[in-house]
């Protein structure tokens, strides 16, 4: 089982967002992926892997 995949809730740990729950939508190789905020409103963007902490909770992504 991936610890990163679509649909993994995970914990911002770097960055101007850190501390803030997102989702991931897209993987996009081993070290990025493109993950949605729901505080933002701007959509997905790029973020590195090894910035986020995944969690146990999976949502379904649309």
């Amino acid at each position: 089982m991936p610890a990163i995949q679509v649909g993994r809730i995970c914990i911002k740990t770097k960055g101007r967002d850190s501390g803030e729950k997102v989702v991931v939508t897209k993987v996009i190789d081993g070290s990025f992926v493109m993950i949605r905020s729901p505080a933002r409103k701007k959509g997905d963007r790029k973020c590195a892997v090894t910035h986020l902490e995944p969690t146990d909770t999976i949502v379904s992504v649309s």
